[in-house]
């Protein structure tokens, strides 16, 4: 899997996001990260394994606790990726109202007509 579709495969998961969005706000333990969750921390762990292998977090040794902390450059990347369909679709709607202004500003030459 390469890293675009294992930054996917991770961010599909709610618990997986709302875990990165804790991690914004600065680095965390394990039972940090797993009290809002109604589950336990092995699960809480698998979800961490996950964000792990596609790069999303990084895990530090400060004595006895471990660390998780957010890695900005596989989001960075799904980012860009993302970046260059954004710029399409707003192309598309460009086009569109475009077209929508042409429509509207000939019912109303139509209208005055009449």
């Amino acid at each position: 899997m390469n890293h675009l579709d294992a930054t996917f495969a991770a961010l599909a998961d709610p618990t997986r996001r709302a875990i990165l969005a804790r991690l914004i706000e600065g680095e965390a333990s394990v039972m940090e990260l797993a009290e809002p969750f109604a589950m336990s921390q092995p699960s809480i762990s698998k979800h961490l394994k996950v964000l792990e292998n596609a790069g999303l977090i990084s895990r530090g040794r400060d004595a006895q606790r471990r660390p998780c902390r957010l890695e900005a450059r596989p989001l960075g990347e799904a980012n860009d990726w993302l970046e260059r369909y954004r710029k399409v679709w707003e192309g598309n709607f460009q086009r569109l109202d475009a077209l929508l202004g042409a429509m509207q500003a000939k019912k109303a030459s139509g209208d005055a007509e009449q």
